[in-house]
């Protein structure tokens, strides 16, 4: 009997054991976190981890400061909340799409990220790749039903997604907020965030078994503009490897930031006037009530106020397409693509970048279209289409997908991940993907077969 009993106690603690090496506790910023095994067998999911502290209170308004300590080990199974943004309206378009779950969980204390890895606790120095959600900087999330990591985990890629500050939270400008700034500087909270989860990607996820020297940044619509506005930051540029820019890139592409720090401190303290405001009393009004003085003060003051990337000489010093011309961007691999419905001035804005970093004598740029028009409704290939392909999300849609569908998202999240990985996206698996080049002027066009 004791032998038994001392055969199960070593059972036990060899399961343990195990346990433990498939799903080790790691050490990072502000603490200790173990995550949780997914449905994809070797894929663990870390939900939830904080990149920087709570920007509440005297932190409204700041750039993103380092995250605090926790006690214990953080179990990282739940999702973070949102950024304050408006509800979705129950019918319309994108509600159907993509938010039928109801709206997230939202609060001004929502910088917090989540990774899909293989190789948790293990020195594999896998590429890394880090998603910005889309949403016209005002709305959106990094955990949308649409997206998911462990298609490309399962693929041999460290996927990170993240949450940031939106609208007049993330992108609002005034001389007082200026002048509290070590740097001179307000309004680009949004992308200080963003970059914050850029630094801590950097200096973390090695323990993940991600190489942070390896790190592609990619995102769409406004993911996309972000991806931009990093692009074109000194203070970025070192961080990033390789980049995926979705139907919102290019030069000359609609909506780039170019609103001056001046006009938009403008902006902020026409604000704060009409409401009888200074930033101490700003800083004390509830989240919902000041989306309402937002969304009400166009027509009560007959003003505009921008909540979107800015020019502001620290962090953005000018426009993508402009530094694009000087060849001041990183020397690294890129792809852009859009999808149908973006309209053919995407399609321009992008073949003329691929064109010009020919010229400039840098790799050459790859290009696609997807095409393939959803099934469901009259929609098409609207815009954020490709979302459930990429991510290999199909099944968590309504929509009645084909078995070619499925054949698509494979191809394409193969096209995905072998350019983190390579900087080329084709390999003996999948169908030649040439590059955009003046003497082969053709998008990879990705549809069903």
């Amino acid at each position: 009997m004791r032998n038994f009993c001392s055969l199960l106690t070593l059972v036990f603690a060899t399961l343990l054991v195990g346990c433990a090496e498939q799903n080790p506790v790691l050490d990072i910023e502000g603490g200790q976190v173990i995550g949780v095994p997914t449905a994809t067998e070797g894929v663990i999911s870390y939900k939830g981890i904080p990149y920087a502290a709570a920007p509440v209170g005297e932190l409204r308004w700041k750039a993103p400061q380092p995250v605090e300590a926790w006690e214990g080990v953080l179990t990282a199974k739940e999702y973070g909340p949102a950024g304050w943004q408006t509800d979705k309206t129950p019918g319309e378009f994108y509600q159907k799409e993509f938010f039928w779950e109801g709206d997230p969980e939202r609060s001004e204390d929502c910088l917090y990220l989540n990774i899909w890895t293989p190789a948790a606790g293990r020195n594999k120095k896998l590429p890394v790749a880090m998603w910005i959600h889309g949403g016209a900087y005002t709305q959106g999330f990094g955990h949308e039903v649409e997206f998911d990591g462990e298609a490309w985990a399962d693929k041999g890629v460290v996927l990170v997604t993240i949450n940031y500050r939106l609208g007049i939270f993330g992108f609002y400008s005034h001389p007082v907020l200026s002048a509290e700034s070590p740097d001179g500087v307000s309004g680009n909270y949004g992308i200080l965030d963003q970059l914050a989860a850029l630094t801590w990607v950097k200096n973390n996820i090695a323990a993940f078994g991600g190489d942070p020297d390896n790190i592609t940044i990619f995102g769409q619509s406004a993911g996309a503009g972000s991806v931009q506005t990093l692009l074109a930051s000194p203070l970025a540029q070192p961080l990033i490897s390789k980049a995926i820019i979705q139907s919102g890139g290019g030069l000359n592409a609609p909506n780039q930031q170019g609103t001056s720090l001046a006009d938009a401190e403008v902006m902020g303290a026409d604000f704060a006037a009409h409401y009888d405001m200074d930033i101490a009393a700003m800083r004390e009004v509830q989240p919902r009530e000041l989306m309402q003085m937002l969304a009400t003060y166009p027509a009560a003051s007959g003003n505009r106020m921008s909540t979107r990337p800015i020019l502001d000489n620290h962090l953005s010093y000018d426009t993508f397409s402009n530094v694009a011309r000087a060849d001041e961007l990183p020397d690294i691999p890129y792809m852009i693509g859009y999808v149908t419905k973006d309209g053919e001035r995407q399609n321009s804005a992008i073949a003329d970048f691929a064109l010009l970093r020919e010229e400039q004598g840098h790799r050459p740029v790859f290009t696609y279209k997807f095409v393939r028009e959803l099934p469901g409704d009259e929609a098409g290939a609207f815009h954020s289409s490709e979302l459930w392909y990429e991510f290999g999300t199909l099944a968590r849609s309504w929509r009645p997908f084909e078995e070619a569908d499925y054949d698509l998202s494979k191809q394409m999240i193969t096209y995905w991940t072998n350019f983190v990985k390579t900087g080329d996206p084709n390999s003996s698996s999948v169908p030649e993907w040439m590059p955009y080049i003046k003497n082969n002027r053709q998008f990879k066009v990705l549809d069903i077969e």
